[in-house]
């Protein structure tokens, strides 16, 4: 069997031959043309290199298809990977094949049994930022969307709002704040997800789910949204994520004496970090390696606190605009233990590059080392997403996907919407990329193929930024 990753997480095990009906079901549907070559049968036994060259392929194969507007977003494709999500592991073996869905990860275990989850009645613990839970009772079967609906169902939150919305896997932290694992997604069975990592430290939390402070006036209209924002709004505060001085920290106190939710949020929209997800302390590699940075997400940019080997504190922000294109990788380091140690108890190790137009004729990678990468890197592409949306005259009051008779699709304006092209690997005679405007003339853009890390990984894995396409010289 292979171990499928989705987004650095163990979702699901499948064997070639489901993989093969999954691949016949899209041919079907889509056509030859449209759906990516599946490596092929063998008649023989593999050998172990054959073995390696067959994960690698059908790897390949799995973030292709994955990577495809039309296919990766298919009820074919995300139902079978709910649907292979219900069968979970009983035993293990030694370390054995695996196929990571956008992430190379190494550190997985062959199955030697499984066992189905029934389909069956369940209740699942919502967390709300203020601590509160939200019981909904659901199907163990039941997707995210499901549940978020249930969610929003026990709450009264209108449907026009849901979209605003988002269930993250969370881990609780001593000090009672919470450290983001991952935003749930649409194949994922949160009740599966959450339960079969068999720690209560992790839990399924309710948070706003955009970036742009203006749409907190959609929310805040009514009730429920205005109580879930405040919430978050005033989590946030405690925990140091929205600083404070003393004077606006008296402000906010008398505001929330008065119950004047409103213009306690306005207030707080004013204060610096507003509306950002911050990160655990990480490594960075900017602006000298080795730097150990505290990593913060929203304004459309990753602000960095890095402490320098001087112990001096410096800050910055790199703008999302400005970020041609970003990946993810994965490692886990050689074991330096004895030899008869266990392979398995080696950690991966996740980083976060990307390339960043410092200059008007300089690019340069700027690389986080974070157990947290992917969520970053997801972090990245919705602020992306939310941009293009709005660039497109939509509305993220539209982004929710809607059901039809039974399936879910995309609203109108998030179909205007496409996903980052995949950069095509170019060679070494290659000639710098077309100009992306007159305006960057200047800017040579080496190849992608020419990367810094010792880890180097195919073109496929690189996040192209529709954003970068638009940059003029107010952004310089």
């Amino acid at each position: 069997a292979y171990n499928i990753h989705v987004n650095g997480v163990l979702h699901c095990r499948v064997r070639y031959s489901q993989l093969l009906g999954l691949h016949e079901q899209l041919r079907k549907e889509y056509g030859a043309n449209v759906v990516p070559a599946f490596p092929p049968k063998k008649i023989f036994t593999l050998t172990p290199a054959e073995v390696e060259q067959r994960r690698e392929q059908l790897e390949k194969y799995m973030q292709a298809v994955r990577q495809d507007p039309t296919l990766g977003g298919s009820e074919t494709f995300n139902s079978f990977l709910r649907k292979a999500q219900q069968v979970r592991g009983q035993s293990w073996g030694a370390l054995g094949p695996s196929v990571c869905e956008g992430l190379g990860c190494q550190c997985c275990f062959s199955l030697q049994e499984t066992q189905q989850i029934p389909t069956e009645e369940v209740v699942l613990e919502v967390l709300l930022s203020n601590g509160q839970k939200v019981k909904v009772s659901i199907l163990t079967s039941d997707q995210t969307e499901d549940v978020l609906e249930a969610v929003a169902s026990k709450l009264d939150l209108p449907d026009d709002l849901v979209g605003y919305f988002s269930l993250f896997l969370v881990r609780q932290t001593k000090d009672g704040a919470f450290s983001f694992v991952r935003k749930l997604q649409e194949f994922e069975l949160p009740y599966v997800s959450v339960t079969s990592l068999h720690n209560p430290e992790f839990q399924i939390i309710l948070r706003k789910s955009y970036w742009d402070s203006a749409y907190d006036d959609d929310v805040m209209e009514h009730r429920v949204g205005l109580n879930l924002l405040y919430a978050q709004t005033v989590s946030d505060i405690e925990h140091g994520w929205i600083l404070v001085n003393k004077e606006q920290h008296r402000q906010l106190k008398s505001l929330q004496e008065k119950v004047s939710k409103k213009e306690f949020i306005r207030l707080a929209q004013t204060l610096k970090y507003y509306g950002y997800l911050k990160f655990d302390p990480c490594v960075t590699d900017f602006p000298e390696k080795g730097c150990h940075v505290v990593v913060s997400a929203g304004n459309n940019e990753l602000n960095f606190q890095v402490r320098l080997p001087n112990e001096q504190i410096k800050e910055g922000s790199f703008k999302v605009t400005r970020m041609r294109c970003w990946r993810v990788t994965s490692s886990v380091p050689m074991s330096n233990g004895p030899s008869g140690s266990s392979p398995g108890k080696s950690e991966v190790k996740l980083e976060l590059a990307f390339e960043y137009l410092m200059s008007k004729d300089r690019l340069q990678w700027v690389t986080i080392t974070s157990p947290q990468a992917i969520m970053l890197s997801i972090c990245l592409q919705s602020m992306v997403d939310e941009l293009m949306v709005k660039k497109s005259g939509g509305s993220i009051r539209k982004m929710f996907r809607r059901r039809v008779n039974g399936a879910l699709r995309r609203s109108d304006s998030q179909q205007a919407v496409k996903s980052p092209p995949l950069l095509d690997s170019p060679d070494a005679s290659w000639e710098p990329m077309a100009k992306l405007s007159s305006k960057l003339t200047s800017v040579s853009l080496r190849g992608i193929s020419h990367s810094s890390s010792a880890n180097d990984v195919g073109a496929n894995d690189f996040h192209g930024n529709y954003a970068f396409e638009g940059i003029g010289d107010e952004d310089l």
